[in-house]
């Protein structure tokens, strides 16, 4: 891990943008007033394009680290300067035009476009835990919060490290990932917006009802995929305060 830049937010918060092999990533940890040393770490998944999503996840990172967790995030596989995949990228170009079309969006096309990066992308998630949790200022124990629900739904089952989640459901559901969902044991918090416009909402009950986690909770609200409630994003920070301290 090579550290890039870092700045000193208002709140104490530092910002350090880092480097994993190609792979950038950003950290944040806990400034002096609410650190505890060494800060349990909570991971924060999102859809691919750092830039473009870095106001929404620094606002989740603030959140962490006002409840004294370290907070970390690395760019997807074929996202931001990241090398495209052909296959992926046509792919997609099937998904948009079935959604254009106001066609329903075929298994195939969510396998084709789901399966390859949840394959690519949950050791590169490994690799950057095995690095982070090397810094002195960052312990255990480790969450993961966002999506692809995909993503950390297989992270759940593969990485022992990780003792609790907050899944998004907001992204489409390969089946391969329901086979994954019954062996996750870890507790999870599951936020499902109601009215998203590109999720199917089925499909994310029905993940929801596959894990085999002995405790789950899904909050649903009313809103499209941007229109999380605060007290939703609240819910989910009392969740990680149970589990990760």
């Amino acid at each position: 891990m090579h550290f890039t830049s870092e700045q000193r937010l208002d709140e104490g918060v530092l910002e350090r943008e880092f480097t994993l092999g190609e792979i950038p990533g950003v950290l944040w940890t806990p400034g002096s007033a609410s650190a505890s040393a060494p800060a349990p770490l909570i991971l924060l998944g999102h859809p691919g394009g750092l830039n473009m999503m870095y106001p929404r996840l620094l606002g989740r990172a603030r959140q962490c680290a006002a409840d004294g967790f370290a907070a970390a995030t690395i760019e997807l596989p074929g996202s931001g300067d990241r090398p495209r995949s052909a296959a992926t990228e046509e792919a997609r170009a099937d998904l948009r035009r079935a959604m254009q079309a106001g066609e329903p969006v075929g298994a195939e096309i969510v396998d084709r476009l789901v399966l390859p990066l949840v394959e690519r992308s949950v050791p590169e998630w490994q690799a950057a835990l095995d690095a982070l949790l090397g810094l002195p200022e960052i312990g255990g124990p480790v969450g993961y919060s966002g999506g692809v629900i995909a993503i950390g739904t297989r992270l759940a089952v593969v990485e022992p490290r990780i003792a609790a989640a907050v899944l998004f459901a907001g992204s489409f559901v390969p089946a391969a990932s329901y086979e994954d969902a019954r062996k996750v044991t870890i507790p999870l918090h599951v936020l499902l917006q109601w009215d998203d416009e590109g999720n199917d909402r089925q499909a994310s009950l029905d993940l929801f009802d596959a894990f085999g986690s002995a405790e789950k909770t899904l909050n649903a609200n009313l809103g499209g995929h941007t229109g999380v409630p605060q007290f939703a994003g609240d819910a989910a920070a009392q969740f990680f305060a149970r589990h990760l301290k």
